[in-house]
């Protein structure tokens, strides 16, 4: 008899976990989920595009395409010209995922709200700044040029539209995501490991060796884990299979969900109210 999946179940040595890159989402991906519909009311069937849709996600019904052309084991591997959804078995749902590419990058909050917060750590900036820019409050100079400006320093918007009167593009500065991501590529771990070491060994006070060596621990787990820094900003999220986040039909003829499908929906209308916005602005 054949082995399968659940034989092997426990046949493993360890297990790591490690950040999922831009391209590790979209390597698992088997489309892009564009709508935030899960499935029409009147057919019960999923909507194309949607967070249940066949043709990402794979047929609701064995071996059965979604416009019903295919039929059967005989057509199995084919995919539809019709809907685009391959003739496969359905459980595939409970392991086919998608994604959702974003209109802006966006910091994920477990590395940022934690506390300790390991972008702040990581950036040595303090958590309350860091929410500052996070939540495009003020920006941060990540070029000041030749001004009398320094690097990572702070800016309100006031400040900001007076060093610009002042200095026009002499200097760059950002906020939300995008100025953390830019942060974060510039970071080179090996030589930020050295400089934190060589900082550990001439300071005398107390306070700035324990930060120091905080974010000393911090670098060299992301060296040996070989995780960029720069995978803190996501600008994809991963969407589990359908199956993981069942809709299920009452007796009362209402629908009971998963949470999940309710922020993935938030997500996706807010991401295309963006998408819109910023089409109006180009």
């Amino acid at each position: 008899m054949a082995e399968t999946i659940y034989d092997r179940i426990n046949d493993y040595g360890s297990v790591k976990i490690t950040l999922a890159s831009p391209n590790d989402i979209r390597s698992w991906s088997f489309g892009e989920v564009k709508k935030p519909e899960t499935i029409n009311y009147r057919t019960y069937r999923p909507e194309k595009d949607g967070l249940f849709c066949e043709r990402i996600f794979g047929p609701e019904r064995d071996y059965e395409c979604a416009c019903g052309k295919y039929k059967g084991t005989k057509y199995k591997g084919i995919i539809c010209d019709r809907c685009g959804v391959k003739v496969t078995h359905s459980r595939v749902r409970r392991k086919r995922m998608g994604h959702i590419n974003l209109a802006a990058p966006i910091v994920h909050i477990w590395f940022f709200k934690a506390l300790p917060s390991r972008l702040g750590t990581l950036l040595g900036v303090k958590t309350t700044d860091l929410e500052k820019i996070v939540y495009f409050q003020d920006y941060i100079v990540v070029e000041p040029g030749d001004t009398e400006m320094k690097f990572k320093q702070l800016l309100t918007e006031d400040e900001y539209r007076a060093q610009m009167e002042k200095h026009g593009n002499a200097f760059r500065a950002l906020m939300g995501a995008e100025a953390i991501r830019e942060l974060l590529e510039r970071i080179d771990l090996d030589q930020v490991a050295m400089e934190l070491r060589e900082e550990l060994r001439n300071t005398r006070s107390k306070q700035k060796t324990k930060d120091l060596a905080k974010r000393l621990k911090l670098v060299e787990q992301l060296r040996n884990s070989e995780n960029d820094p720069s995978w803190l900003v996501m600008d994809v999220i991963p969407v589990i299979p359908p199956d993981l986040r069942p809709l299920v039909l009452l007796e009362s003829g209402n629908f009971a969900t998963s949470d999940l499908n309710d922020l993935y929906r938030r997500i996706i209308n807010r991401n295309n109210r963006l998408k819109k916005l910023m089409d109006l602005n180009a």
